[in-house]
Formats: C-alpha cells, sequence, structure tokens
C-alpha cells in the first residue's frame, strides 16, 4: 500500500514538473513582456493612477496593406481618488485583466495602431460617494484606443484610451464609470 502511495506522489510529482517546464517553455518564446504607467481622470471627480503588465505572445493574422491584427494580454492595478467632499472611499484600488485586440502596422520605426478590449475588474469598494455607487465590487471594463509603437527595436509605446467599467446590469443602479486615459509603456 505504501509503495503504490509513493508511486502515485512521484507520477504527480513528474506531471507536475512536465506543465511548469511547458509553462515556463511557452513564456520563454513569448516575444515580448512589457510594462505600463497611465493616469486619467474619470467623468466624475475621479482621477486614477494604473500600473499595468502586458504580454505579446506573438499572435498576428489578417495581415492588409501592411497592417495586422495581434492579441496582447494585459494586467493592472489602479488606484482611484476622488476629492469630492461626500466621498464614502475616497481611494479605491482596481485589479483587472484585459484581452486586447489590436490592429497595428507591421513594420518600421514608428507603428501607430487602434486597439479595443474588454476585460473584468475587481474593486475595493462599490460605493464611491454618498450619492454614487457603481453596485458591485465585480465590473467589466470595456476599453478603446490609439496609439503608436516606436524606437530601433520597438521597446516603446504610447497611446490614449477610453475605458468604460459597469457592472454590465449584474446589479442595479449600474451607472457605470468612463476614464479617458494617457499610458507610456516600456516592452523587454
Amino acid at each position: 500500500m505504501q509503495k503504490n502511495k509513493t508511486s502515485r506522489h512521484r507520477s504527480l510529482w513528474h506531471l507536475v514538473l512536465c506543465a511548469t517546464l511547458g509553462f515556463a517553455s511557452a513564456a520563454a518564446h513569448a516575444d515580448r513582456f512589457g510594462v505600463q504607467v497611465a493616469a486619467g481622470v474619470a467623468d466624475r471627480d475621479i482621477k486614477k493612477a494604473d500600473l499595468g503588465l502586458s504580454w505579446d505572445p506573438g499572435l498576428t493574422w489578417w495581415e492588409m496593406g501592411g497592417f495586422h491584427f495581434t492579441l496582447i494580454g494585459e494586467g493592472h492595478v489602479s488606484y482611484w481618488h476622488s476629492k469630492e467632499d461626500n466621498a464614502v472611499n475616497p481611494d479605491i484600488w482596481e485589479f483587472g485583466l484585459t484581452p486586447v485586440v489590436r490592429f497595428v502596422k507591421s513594420s518600421g520605426y514608428f507603428r501607430p495602431f487602434v486597439e479595443a478590449g474588454v476585460g473584468v475588474r475587481l474593486l475595493t469598494h462599490a460605493r464611491i460617494t454618498q450619492d454614487f455607487t457603481v453596485s458591485t465590487a465585480f465590473q467589466f471594463a470595456d476599453m478603446i484606443g490609439v496609439g503608436m509603437i516606436f524606437g530601433q527595436k520597438q521597446s516603446y509605446q504610447a497611446g490614449f484610451r477610453f475605458q468604460h467599467l459597469s457592472n454590465s446590469g449584474i446589479k442595479e443602479p449600474n451607472p457605470g464609470i468612463n476614464f479617458s486615459q494617457l499610458y507610456l509603456q516600456y516592452n523587454f
């Protein structure tokens, strides 16, 4: 009985080791990772600072006219601050993940792009002021933007994004909140 248990544990460890090496290998072959910083303002008196990590696995398709589509994964940690007098929670943290589809110029020193994404967010507080709540900590984040990748090794990126957060009707009221953001990114 003990020998059977040891054999199963060894097999489980082999499976975990193979899966870990497989994921590490996939990550090592990824085209690029990036670090992004952003700042924005909302349609309400809220300011936002954002730190993001991006992963470009090099998935491209539909080449046309010197442009192509690509898929990027992003993770974000954001800090919101409201200076409203009736703020119940003036400081809010936002955590989220977003897949981004980008239509980008295929080559050149300057590579303009348009992008869109829909992701999920988790807020530390749903009530912001006495008369404004987004009702749920879980939110969806829709985003559209424009930007440019540039530099000799395409290491730099700058852009503008319009982002809408709402709970998509999970719970009422669902007023949503809109952010306009500028961002800079360094790609490794």
